[in-house]
């Protein structure tokens, strides 16, 4: 029974505390790319997904010193994933699905900011196709607005989740809403998603990162949650949650992973030392998942855990 009064509201000290008293056992392992020019980072990664007849896993690739980044394509090959000779898409965070057959991307888009100068804005932009050879993009999102996630349900409607800010969203809230087809996807409609407001206090924000489909007609919410400390360092975590499209009810967030759950390794800044970012999640079966993340804003990993949507199936 999903319920979303006061109840669902963890922080992430509450989560990670709940999380720790588990004492889940996990295995990660590092994802090695190869790029067509060395000397950048590959984070922020999708889970693999299958295109022109072929495996691959799309990766932000950026100087460890600049917020510029392109959406690279690795096609898989004896275990190494290696970057496809593609035109780039001059993109961060990339995620996919597909819907009415065809295969849809987004990515945040970063540029000038006009009405800040010396900052960036950004927005979250979409692409669709037959494959990656020939995407092309047919919508945009509102400015500052990242983390919109799609997903078409079982009557052809597509479900968005959407992440404002500011007065509506505070440091980030999930919204949801519906469209009829991804000609209606704009700027406006995607403002106007009614929030769920149980999900994050005002110090802390979040958003979803992937949607799955799962037993009766509810959505497993592959997520994130994140805040500050005191020095103001950033720290995300890995969270999951089930929706209900129809009532709009949805269960308690819960963490999936965290830092410590993946192999050593560097980070962009210091201040990004704790933080994973949930990409994709393959659901393998036998109560398993292989989640992929980007870690530290500097390296791609995956770590084998349980699945987070096996509990909510065949109720």
């Amino acid at each position: 029974m999903l319920q979303q009064k006061d109840n669902t509201l963890r922080t992430c000290k509450e989560l990670l505390l709940e999380f720790k008293k588990e004492k889940i056992q996990v295995n990660s392992s590092k994802i090695k790319f190869i790029l067509k020019q060395n000397g950048k980072d590959v984070y922020n990664i999708t889970a693999p997904f299958f295109a022109d007849g072929k495996t691959w896993i799309a990766g932000r690739v950026e100087a460890r010193d600049s917020e510029y980044s392109r959406i690279g394509f690795f096609e898989e090959s004896e275990g190494e994933w290696v970057e496809t000779e593609r035109e780039a898409l001059n993109l961060q965070d990339p995620f996919v699905t597909r819907i009415g057959g065809k295969l849809v991307l987004g990515g945040v888009e970063v540029f000038e900011d006009e009405e800040r100068p010396g900052y960036l804005n950004y927005r979250t932009v979409f692409y669709r196709g037959d494959g990656i050879l020939d995407l092309s993009r047919f919508a945009v999102g509102p400015d500052r607005m990242k983390d919109i996630r799609l997903c078409e349900l079982e009557d052809g409607r597509i479900l968005v989740l959407t992440r404002p800010q500011g007065e509506r969203g505070g440091r980030g809230k999930i919204g949801y809403r519906f469209f009829e087809s991804l000609d209606e996807l704009d700027a406006e409609s995607l403002q106007q998603a009614t929030l769920m407001e149980h999900q994050f206090i005002p110090e802390e924000w979040g958003g979803a990162n992937e949607l799955h489909r799962i037993s009766g007609g509810n959505i497993g919410v592959l997520s994130h949650i994140a805040g500050f400390d005191t020095e103001g360092n950033r720290h995300y975590y890995s969270t999951a949650f089930c929706l209900n499209p129809e009532t709009g009810e949805y269960g308690p967030m819960k963490m999936i992973a965290e830092r410590r759950n993946f192999q050593p390794g560097p980070s962009k800044r210091p201040d990004l030392e704790d933080v994973i970012f949930s990409g994709g999640l393959v659901r393998l079966g036998g109560g398993k998942a292989e989640l992929y993340c980007g870690v530290s804003d500097a390296e791609g990993q995956k770590v084998l855990i349980d699945d987070p949507f096996d509990e909510y199936e065949n109720r």
